[in-house]
């Protein structure tokens, strides 16, 4: 994304504040954020990693410092969450639900323990697992950010590459981040570096194997939602240029 995208996020920010600061009450009940999470369960993760993982995101949901983060901004956060395999292969574990309480998360996080595993003998077809996430932001609540948060430890093996889901699904406004799970190597993070992550302010938190993904989910999490709450949420975790007009 281009200047133009990074000066649209600041923009829409920019207006946001403004409402805050105009009309506080209202303002309060403006979703800030549409916050997606998509987890890898291709072939390359077996059964024992599954619940790690499953296990993990439940954790760091109800992390206190990551439910401070749900919580404490300007407006709630709407959620999202889905498992990821091959080509048709993406089930939905959370449809789109509003967390405004801690009672939000807590059944979201139990719903997530509940979980068993759709799919196990697929590939990895990371450009249509983006392409399935840019439809369901179409479902999302109106939300003035939107943030897919892609997990995985492959690199994309069936279908379409990412880069090719950038061109041809609409990922106007979206920031995508990931979650890299590693190996013997640190190559995994570099790809999702220069392959899967898109928009301003989009990062990696990279994970040494599956047992380091609960601590790493926890950590992205709160650093996605500390970016949508007031003093970041203009910049987005990076530095823009100076803008004179809008």
């Amino acid at each position: 994304m281009g200047l133009d995208g990074e000066y649209g996020a600041l923009v829409r920010a920019a207006a946001f504040l403004a409402a805050l600061a105009a009309t506080p009450a209202a303002a309060q009940d403006q979703c800030r954020l549409a916050l997606q999470l998509g987890m890898d369960v291709s072939a390359s993760v077996d059964q024992a990693e599954y619940r790690i993982q499953v296990e993990g995101l439940a954790s760091a949901l109800l992390d206190p410092i990551v439910t401070e983060a749900f919580l404490n901004g300007p407006g709630p956060v709407a959620l999202s969450i889905f498992e990821w395999s091959g080509r048709f292969q993406q089930d939905i574990i959370v449809d789109w639900v509003m967390i405004e309480n801690e009672a939000d998360l807590l059944a979201v996080a139990e719903r997530v323990n509940q979980a068993i595993r759709g799919n196990q003998d697929f590939p990895t077809a990371l450009g249509y697992a983006l392409g399935f996430a840019s439809t369901r932001f179409r479902e999302a609540p109106a939300c003035l950010f939107q943030t897919l948060d892609i997990s995985g430890d492959g690199q994309n093996n069936d279908g379409f590459p990412p880069s090719a889901a950038f061109e041809h699904f609409d990922f106007d406004g979206v920031t995508v981040n990931g979650l890299a799970i590693g190996g013997a190597s640190r190559e995994i993070e570099e790809y999702y570096l220069e392959q899967v992550i898109h928009g301003p302010g989009a990062f990696v938190e990279y994970a040494l194997n599956h047992d380091d993904f609960a601590e790493t989910m926890r950590r992205k999490l709160e650093r996605e939602l500390r970016a949508m709450i007031l003093g970041d949420v203009l910049t987005r975790g990076r530095t823009l240029p100076p803008i004179t007009t809008f």
